[in-house]
C-alpha cells in the first residue's frame, strides 16, 4: 500500500493508541497488521492472526451482515461504517460485543487499497461484554422453539407447527428460560441475540448451528 509520508506517520501513530484495538485489512479482508491491543484482545500473536481473514475472528451470527457492510465499503458506496460485532478469539470460550468502525483508505485510484478497523478494547467495552458459552447448549427442538418465539409465534400455533402439545411447548420454553437465565420470552430473545445464538440480519430468525446438539 503506497501512502505519502504524512499519511504513513499518522497511520503509525494511530496504531500506537493504547485505548483502541486496531487492524489494517487488504481488499480481501485479510489482516495485514494490527496493534498490540488487537492481538491481546483476540488472544493471539501477530503470527497467528496476520494473514487470516477478519471474518474468522467474528462470531458466525454476525458474519453475513458484516461482510455485506465491508462489500459496500470496497465498492465505494460508503467511506466508513459503524456496526456492533460479536468478536471471538482463536480457541476462546467467550465472546464480547464491541462497536466496530471500518474506514476505507484509498490511494491515487478509486479502488480501496486498505480498510482500517477500529474497536474499543475489551476493558473499555466492559459494559457491553457478554459471556458466550459456545458449547452445544440447545437440543434441536429447543432451537426450533427459540426461532418460533423470536419470530413472534404464539404457543398454540408453535405447538401445531412442531407437533407438540401446548404443555410440551411450555416445558421447552421453561427450559430455555432456565438455560439462558432470563425471566420471560422477550428477555429470552434479547439474550439469545446478545449471546450470538440467533443469527443477526436473518429473517425468519435462525439459530447458529454451533449451539445445537
Amino acid at each position: 500500500m503506497a501512502l505519502d509520508p504524512a499519511r504513513s506517520a499518522a497511520h503509525d501513530n494511530s496504531f500506537g493508541q493504547a485505548n483502541l484495538c486496531m487492524a489494517s485489512l487488504d481488499s480481501t479482508l485479510t489482516i495485514q497488521q494490527a496493534n498490540q491491543e488487537f492481538f491481546r484482545q483476540f488472544n493471539g500473536s501477530s503470527e497467528e492472526l496476520c494473514g487470516r481473514s477478519f471474518r474468522d475472528v467474528v462470531h458466525p451470527s454476525v458474519r453475513q451482515p458484516l461482510m455485506r457492510q465491508f462489500s459496500h465499503l470496497l465498492e465505494g458506496k460508503h467511506q466508513r461504517f459503524v456496526s456492533p460485532v460479536i468478536a471471538v478469539g482463536p480457541g476462546a470460550e467467550s465472546a464480547f460485543t464491541v462497536p466496530l468502525t471500518a474506514v476505507a483508505v484509498r490511494g491515487g485510484v478509486p479502488d480501496t487499497t486498505a480498510i482500517l478497523v477500529m474497536m474499543p478494547t475489551a476493558r473499555d467495552a466492559e459494559e457491553t461484554r457478554v459471556v458466550t458459552n459456545r458449547k452445544k447448549i440447545l437440543s434441536e427442538m429447543d432451537a426450533r422453539i427459540l426461532e418460533g418465539i423470536a419470530a413472534g409465534v404464539s404457543t398454540v400455533p408453535l405447538a401445531s407447527r412442531l407437533y407438540l402439545s401446548r404443555q410440551g411447548v411450555e416445558y421447552h420454553v421453561t427450559c430455555l428460560l432456565r438455560k439462558l437465565k432470563v425471566p420471560n420470552r422477550a428477555a429470552l430473545v434479547s439474550r439469545a441475540y446478545s449471546m450470538g445464538v440467533l443469527k443477526v440480519g436473518i429473517w425468519p430468525p435462525e439459530v447458529v448451528e454451533d449451539f445445537v446438539k
